[in-house]
């Protein structure tokens, strides 16, 4: 049964507690990736946690706790800190549910508000970009409807595979009818 959380932006206050969050989240791939790919993407999570970019910070609290959290990044804004072209449409980036509170929706919940944001905004396809090691994660932006956009895809130095996803607002209705 998944869990009630209420989905909202993040307050200031809260920056810090985002990154802590984060960071658990993403400690997993420290066990799953190569060293070199590890290492790249832990600096990479640091770099978009600090980003000076205007971004939509994003939270999911479930019990009164932070359970999860995601940065969307809009269009035309650099994402990925120069390592690649910035995206013409609205990034999802650092989608992170804490490990204890995993498999109850929040992911999902959390997608949902940034597909919502994006065709608020009248962007006609939302994008984000993942690596192989992220099996449920890809697994999710899959049964949302998101296909792969090669053409976006980059390789950092030493890292796994950046594979880019789409979603294509305009004909996906489905996107955004989620509860949280």
């Amino acid at each position: 049964m998944t869990a009630t959380c209420v989905v909202r932006p993040a307050r200031p206050e809260e920056h810090a507690q985002i990154a802590e969050l984060t960071r658990a989240a993403y400690a997993e791939y420290g066990q799953i990736m190569a060293p070199t790919a590890w290492s790249a993407l832990a600096a990479a999570v640091e770099t978009a946690l600090a980003t000076k970019e205007r971004v939509e910070r994003i939270v999911a609290i479930q019990n009164g706790q932070m359970a999860g959290s995601v940065m969307l990044y809009n269009a035309g804004s650099d994402a990925y800190a120069g390592q690649i072209e910035q995206a013409n449409v609205p990034e999802v980036r650092m989608l992170a549910v804490h490990p204890s509170a995993r498999g109850q929706g929040i992911s999902e919940a959390l997608m949902h508000e940034c597909v919502r944001r994006a065709r608020a905004a009248g962007a006609a396809q939302i994008g984000l970009h993942t690596s192989a090691s992220m099996r449920a994660a890809i697994a999710l932006y899959q049964r949302m409807g998101f296909t792969r956009a090669p053409a976006f895809d980059f390789q950092p130095l030493g890292a796994e595979l950046i594979t880019a996803y789409r979603l294509d607002l305009a004909h996906d209705a489905k996107s955004d009818s989620g509860s949280h």
